[in-house]
């Protein structure tokens, strides 16, 4: 009976086992260099790569993230990133960093998330407050005031935001584990998509009225990234 009970445990193991290693793969040698010519590349994980023989150093190099960035715009913020459009040297390492500009008085990097990535922040300059929120049933927010040197986390997938309250021009620095952890803004997915969401679904998901709706639907969402 031992026995038995043994083999079914096994059997389970045995078929959850490709759920459970459903990740980027390890990369199976010293790096990938992403190429947008196929000829005489390998496709691996969205990018074809150029014969490491042929790899420079230019292909794991990105300067100009010191400059600060022109944040006059509706939301106030502006991320640089720094993945593998950027460095295709990136591609397989599963990594990749932004700076983040805020404007004084209100800068919002907005509510968004990443698909494929958790962050961790460091703040250069000014203060933030940044949070997340977690996922349904509690919905719970997270939230902190960070000074320059102060580091947070946000969870893969979870919503979160940086919203400057000091009176100065405010920095981050932000890591992500991924080459390319994408990218969604609330507030331009929901009320911005394109062609737009029946406004119907908004209403009821939302619990507005349909002219607010309509409304929200009817302005330009601003992409700070």
């Amino acid at each position: 009976m031992k026995s038995a009970h043994f083999i079914l445990a096994l059997s389970l193991l045995s078929l959850a086992s490709p759920f459970a290693y459903a990740s980027d793969p390890s990369p199976l040698q010293d790096f990938c260099v992403a190429i947008n010519d196929p000829k005489d590349g390998v496709f691996v994980n969205g990018k074809f790569c150029k014969d490491p023989k042929l790899a420079k150093a230019e292909d794991f190099y990105y300067s100009g993230l010191n400059i600060a960035r022109n944040t006059s715009n509706p939301v106030g913020s502006t991320v640089t990133p720094v993945n593998v459009a950027q460095i295709p040297g990136l591609n397989t390492l599963g990594i990749s960093l932004v700076r983040i500009d805020y404007a004084p008085n209100g800068g919002l990097n907005p509510p968004h998330t990443h698909p494929r990535a958790t962050e961790i922040l460091l703040v250069v300059e000014g203060t933030l407050s940044v949070g997340f929120v977690t996922s349904n049933p509690e919905n719970r927010l997270i939230t902190k005031v960070l000074y320059p040197g102060d580091v947070f986390v946000f969870p893969i997938g979870l919503i979160h935001f940086q919203f400057n309250i000091g009176k100065t021009n405010a920095v981050a620095l932000a890591g992500l584990s991924s080459q390319n952890p994408g990218v969604i803004t609330i507030a331009n997915a929901v009320f911005g998509s394109n062609p737009p969401i029946n406004p119907d679904v908004l209403v009821k998901a939302f619990q507005l009225d349909k002219d607010v709706v309509k409304n929200l639907q009817s302005k330009f969402w601003w992409a700070n990234n």
